[in-house]
C-alpha cells in the first residue's frame, strides 16, 4: 500500500484550515494543521513532513520567515504558499523564501490538489535526501546539487534553483539525452510552450557557465531535448 505524503498545513483562519485539512486527508494525504507560524515551527521540528504549506500571513510568525528558517536546513521539502494578496512583490519574495509554487486566494480545492500533485510530480525527479551528497564532475567542472554551486579551481558559480535543478538532470543523463517534455514537467511541472521558452533561457545561462571548458558542451537535439557531452 502506498504511503501516504505527509502535509504540514499552516494557516491562522480556523475555518479554511480544517476545511483544508479535510479535504486533503479525504484525497489521501496525512495532514496536520497549526494556526500561526510558532506553533508550525514547533510540529515542523517534531514531524517528518512531505509536503509543506504555509500561509503567508500569519500571526507570530509568517509564512515567508518561516519558510526561511526551514530552508536553512531542509533545502528540499516542497513548499507551496498560500496568500491572499497578488502582488509581484509578494510572489518574487516567496520564490526567494525557498517557495515551489505559490496560491492566491480565494482559490478552488481542485487547484489546490493539481498544484500540489504538480509540485510532487517534477519533485519526484530530483533528490530528495539534502544528506546524500549528490556530486558530478563535468569535464573541469564540479557541480554540486545540494550547494547549488559549480565549481572551476578556485572559481565558484552559484546557480539559481531552477539553473541547478536543470544541471542536475543534464548530469543524470550526461552524454544521453535530456528529454525535453521530461525535463519540463519534473522542474516546471508543465510543459506547455511558456515553460519551454523559460527552459531555453536557463539553458542558455548554463552555456554561459560552462564556458571555460572548450570541452564540455551542451547541444540541442532537434526534437527532443539536450544532451549535455563533457569527459
Amino acid at each position: 500500500m502506498k504511503k501516504k505524503t505527509r502535509v504540514l498545513l499552516c494557516e491562522d483562519d480556523p475555518n479554511l484550515g480544517a476545511l483544508l485539512r479535510e479535504y486533503l486527508n479525504a484525497k489521501n494525504f496525512d495532514t496536520d494543521l497549526a494556526t500561526d507560524g510558532l506553533e508550525g515551527s514547533k510540529m515542523y521540528k517534531r514531524g517528518s513532513y512531505d509536503f509543506l504549506i504555509l500561509d503567508v500571513m500569519m500571526p507570530q510568525k509568517d509564512g515567508f520567515t518561516l519558510a526561511k528558517e526551514i530552508r536553512q536546513d531542509d533545502k528540499h521539502t516542497p513548499i507551496l504558499f498560500l496568500t491572499a494578496k497578488s502582488m509581484k512583490e509578494d510572489t518574487l519574495e516567496g520564490f526567494k523564501s525557498g517557495g515551489d509554487d505559490y496560491l492566491t486566494k480565494p482559490f478552488s480545492m481542485e487547484e489546490l490538489l493539481a498544484r500540489i500533485n504538480a509540485i510532487l510530480r517534477r519533485t519526484s525527479a530530483l533528490p530528495d535526501n539534502a544528506d546524500e551528497a549528490v556530486q558530478y564532475n563535468i569535464g573541469r567542472y564540479e557541480f554540486d546539487y545540494n550547494k547549488q554551486k559549480l565549481s572551476l579551481g578556485e572559481q565558484e558559480i552559484k546557480l539559481t534553483t531552477k539553473e541547478n535543478e536543470l544541471m542536475y538532470l543534464l548530469c543524470k543523463n550526461k552524454n544521453g539525452v535530456m528529454e525535453r517534455s521530461y525535463a519540463l514537467k519534473a522542474i516546471w511541472g508543465d510543459d506547455n510552450y511558456f515553460n519551454g521558452r523559460s527552459m531555453d533561457v536557463y539553458i542558455a545561462k548554463l552555456r554561459k557557465h560552462l564556458k571555460e571548458d572548450t570541452a564540455v558542451e551542451i547541444i540541442n537535439i532537434h526534437g527532443r531535448g539536450f544532451k549535455l557531452l563533457a569527459p
